[in-house]
């Protein structure tokens, strides 16, 4: 009797939940061109900074959804966009061919967009595609023809690392091993850094092309690659001949990826209007978001407290996500946080029933990603047919099948 009681408890928990799921928080709006990248301050959970492909840049205040900040010197799109770890200084690069340094507060209390200029300009001999800032040192890394490391007071790069890439799109700095970085290039390659030997250590090589990398800040060895085939490969840097798991569920390309603070979740963007949340383990999304205006999304930003997605697309708004679509926002009273952590115990208990589960699972979709979805499953299903056939007519053991988690990985270099 008490199982019935407390299984009709759990039914009602997972039922309201979906009731009362309002991820939508609110949208910075401003830009006059698609934003193209974002970063946000590691000392101040308030501070986001946004570029787009008109070369402006803007910090703003997301409590107050305000700009307190306008940065103004590109002439071309801001390919990428960074905070040093003290949180005084941004750096950004862009497509013509400069990297900027700007001096930001480490409080901002004007609301209105001052205007500024930059502090310092690095010129360098080619476009950029990415940049990012080292997690101790006053260094930044930049992507482009090669992967250069810039200090912030020499004009020329320090160093510089090419590894048969004709153009590297995205680098990510290891924020525990901090002398570790990962960039992704056109070839369709993943490469591993080392700042301490000055040499390339791993290069991995998949079938299409990764877009944006991601490391755990909770696991140092693992990261995430956001490919152009719709999914996300979680792997070890030690073991790149695997991945450790594959995100499914998008059906565009995914454009952008940033874990949680727990490094126990993780969001994406893709081509095709949606943001989803993935447990870092899973290979299905627990969250999907859209709206009926926002385009085609480029970047997105977990808040450094995990409780909150920002999103860029390309129709020129930032929009905050709740990272929990019900979660009750304000001050909640004791017994209120009580009531919640019991509800949500219960669906835990019986999430394996299948009432329980199909109302967890169900999201309303757009429905052209509905269909691109069903358009995705009988290629994917067609394909896996024809393998099956001819597996079962060539010679047995000529035809080996592999894991789908090593399928799209071309070759591992040393």
């Amino acid at each position: 009797m008490a199982g019935a009681v407390e299984y009709q408890r759990a039914l009602n928990a997972v039922k309201l939940e979906r009731v009362f799921a309002k991820p939508f928080v609110g949208s910075l709006h401003g830009h006059s061109d698609g934003l193209t990248c974002m970063a946000k301050s590691p000392f101040r959970l308030n501070c986001l900074v946004s570029g787009a492909s008109d070369g402006e840049i803007r910090v703003w205040d997301v409590a107050q959804k305000a700009m307190v900040r306008q940065l103004l010197g590109h002439s071309g799109a801001v390919a990428g966009v960074c905070v040093a770890p003290h949180g005084d200084a941004c750096v950004s690069a862009g497509a013509d061919s400069t990297v900027r340094l700007w001096r930001i507060q480490e409080e901002e209390t004007d609301i209105g967009g001052k205007q500024q200029q930059p502090q310092q300009v690095y010129e360098g001999q080619h476009a950029f595609r990415g940049v990012d800032h080292h997690y101790q040192k006053e260094l930044f890394v930049t992507a482009g023809p090669s992967v250069q490391v810039w200090d912030h007071n020499r004009s020329e790069p320090v160093s510089s690392f090419t590894w048969g890439s004709d153009s590297v799109t995205s680098v990510r700095c290891n924020p525990a091993e901090v002398e570790v970085l990962a960039t992704s290039g056109s070839d369709r390659s993943v490469c591993l850094y080392d700042l301490r030997m000055g040499t390339p250590t791993r290069k991995l090589v998949m079938m299409n092309k990764t877009n944006a990398i991601c490391w755990n800040p909770r696991e140092p060895l693992n990261f995430t690659i956001a490919n152009e085939d719709c999914n996300l490969y979680s792997y070890d840097m030690r073991k790149l001949d695997m991945a450790k798991c594959v995100h499914e569920d998008f059906v565009s390309a995914v454009m952008d990826v940033d874990f949680s603070p727990t490094g126990q979740e993780f969001v994406a963007g893709s081509y095709d209007r949606t943001v989803r949340i993935f447990p870092h383990t899973s290979g299905h999304s627990r969250e999907v978001y859209h709206t009926k205006r926002m385009q085609r999304v480029f970047c997105v930003k977990f808040s450094n407290d995990g409780g909150y997605v920002l999103s860029g697309s390309e129709d020129m708004n930032v929009r905050i996500w709740k990272a929990h679509a019900s979660q009750q926002l304000g001050t909640m009273l004791p017994r209120e946080r009580q009531k919640a952590a019991y509800s949500q115990a219960l669906v835990g208990r019986y999430r394996h029933l299948s009432e329980v589960k199909r109302i967890e699972r169900h999201r309303h979709v757009p429905k052209p990603v509905v269909k691109a979805h069903r358009t995705r499953r009988d290629m994917l299903d067609s394909e896996a047919r024809r393998k099956r056939q001819r597996q079962a007519h060539a010679t047995p053991g000529t035809l080996a099948t592999p894991p789908a988690r090593k399928a799209k990985i071309v070759n591992v270099l040393e």
